[in-house]
């Protein structure tokens, strides 16, 4: 359970760190982190990790009996609980080889998006400089006049600012395996410097919808046919998921159709590559 001190954090500057949260498994997900990768070719669309560009398999975690568990440990069940609600969804994850920086970004920056939130799984010891992860406290809250004029300025710092992004004031999260990160996906964040394999993964949730909001969800899911799925929940997580598991997972599964949609699109304008992002 989050302290309502947690709770307010959270909410505020969009962040939590969970230092030392999984020590006692971290051997165990860096194993099956690599299982994965080894099963899907080594790296980007089937390819080896070419140590330049990030490499990204989309869904991750739920190719792996091991990592679609992570769902029901209640060290991560409960924090998307206390967040989202205990019916909350779980959409997907991904699983990353990170090359060079990362510039600033939301996941998606949107006042009416359905509250969503990213955990992450940092597989390597990272700190400010080595690619570890740097977040804009407060950076969350649409519509507010300084979240919303970070959003506006924030694709080109020399211009708007006058420093490299690697300058811009953040927070970096320093982080060893077995420490997780969670953060809204609306947060403004980025990494800088760091080795050409830098390993993560992530599980994403979002809050269950009522009906009216369901074309939302849709919506919001659609665009992960720019991985190359047709569906975002990986069917090793769906063939061992027992009943308190599926909850989480009936409603994507019910309303992903759309990613087919997006997917289709995109081949039929010739593009060749999964997004790496």
């Amino acid at each position: 359970m989050l302290s309502d001190e947690q709770h307010h954090f959270f909410n505020t500057f969009g962040y939590l760190g969970f230092p030392g949260l999984l020590d006692d498994c971290k051997e165990r997900i860096i194993e099956e982190f690599e299982n994965v990768w080894k099963e899907n070719g080594g790296g980007h669309g089937g390819n080896e990790h070419d140590l330049t560009k990030r490499s990204c398999l989309l869904p991750f975690p739920g190719r792996n009996v091991y990592l679609s568990s992570l769902l029901d440990d209640p060290r991560i069940h409960d924090i998307a609980a206390d967040i989202l609600g205990e019916d909350f969804n779980y959409t997907s994850g991904d699983g990353n080889y990170y090359s060079g920086d990362t510039n600033w970004h939301s996941d998606d920056y949107k006042g009416d998006r359905i509250p969503s939130i990213k955990i992450a799984f940092y597989l390597d010891s990272v700190t400010r400089d080595t690619g570890a992860l740097r977040v804009i406290p407060g950076s969350h809250h649409c519509g507010d006049a300084y979240a919303d004029t970070v959003e506006e300025l924030r694709k080109d710092t020399d211009k708007s600012w006058g420093i490299h992004g690697s300058e811009v004031p953040s927070v970096a999260l320093e982080t060893m395996p077995g420490d997780i990160i969670v953060f809204w996906h609306n947060l403004k964040h980025a990494a800088f410097g760091g080795s050409e394999r830098r390993r993560m993964f992530t599980m994403n949730f979002c809050e269950h919808v009522e009906d009216d909001r369901l074309e939302d969800l849709q919506n919001m899911l659609a665009p992960e046919g720019r991985f190359f799925i047709d569906h975002c929940i990986g069917q090793t997580m769906i063939d061992t998921a027992g009943p308190e598991r599926m909850i989480h997972l009936q409603q994507i599964m019910a309303n992903d159709f759309k990613i087919k949609e997006y997917h289709d699109e995109l081949k039929a304008k010739g593009v060749t590559e999964p997004s790496r992002g």
